[in-house]
């Protein structure tokens, strides 16, 4: 069976990718910064649908470990044939743009930018050595925030668009190789990084901020990936799929 990595898959986005994808099929390799409750429940939860998934704690952050996190899940799950990064922080404090800090720039462009690239990298040295039968895939959770301002955090805005620049780079590099890379670009989901904000969230998309006028759910952005895990869009080459209940459409 195919095996994906999914990283921050502890709680929100990650954790619904995690378990669609075992849904769908896939063991699972469940990655968060931390081992804990909260990630031994979704490995419980998958092994429950039949399938195998291994918690394997990492920073993705310290390039240094990469290697012992994908060694670890060759040994547990077997070769990867799908990559998710959802791992993801936000800035340290919203703000004037004047004052952002050297800390919270850092460790936006670190966790969202840095470690994802060079965890890409590492996933994709191997996926090209060891080709597998079925489709292999890598799959990007990005943000509306790679394109749309928000000046109060721009630290996490130039993060995810180097990400939506990062994914354009993997699709050309692999796509002679069979391997897919995509972007995901959630809008408005209801998850642990919105709630500090979600009064004010609320009353926007109530008001018709959103064409679609709800919540985006975790679920909405799992249904995507897995769409594009499973290689249903064969013929696509860096694709964005924008999950934001149409927030980002310009309208006159």
């Amino acid at each position: 069976m195919p095996v994906a990595l999914v990283t921050g898959a502890r709680r929100g986005i990650g954790r619904e990718v995690a378990l669609r994808l075992a849904r769908s099929g896939f063991d699972v390799a469940v990655n968060d910064v931390v081992a804990d409750a909260d990630g031994e429940a979704v490995v419980a939860e998958i092994v429950a649908m039949g399938r195998r998934a291994v918690l394997v704690p990492a920073d993705i952050s310290r390039l240094d470990k990469h290697a012992v996190l994908l060694d670890r899940i060759e040994e547990e799950l077997g070769p990867l044939a799908c990559l998710v990064n959802n791992a993801g922080v936000s800035a340290l404090v919203r703000g004037d743009l004047l004052e952002v800090g050297e800390a919270s720039f850092d460790r936006c462009l670190d966790v969202n930018l840095k470690g994802t690239f060079f965890l890409t990298q590492a996933v994709a040295r191997r996926l090209v050595r060891q080709p597998g039968g079925g489709h292999r895939s890598i799959v990007n959770i990005s943000s509306i925030s790679a394109e749309v301002v928000s000046i109060s955090r721009g630290e996490y805005c130039i993060a995810k668009a180097g990400l939506a620049m990062l994914t354009k780079l993997f699709a050309l590099r692999l796509a002679e190789e069979g391997i897919g890379v995509y972007e995901v670009r959630p809008g408005i989901i209801r998850t642990p990084m919105t709630e500090p904000s979600a009064e004010r969230l609320g009353r926007l998309i109530e008001d018709g901020y959103t064409p679609i006028r709800r919540w985006g759910e975790p679920m909405d952005v799992a249904e995507a990936v897995v769409t594009l895990a499973e290689g249903r869009l064969p013929f696509t080459v860096g694709q964005v799929i924008t999950v934001d209940g149409g927030l980002t459409f310009r309208t006159l």
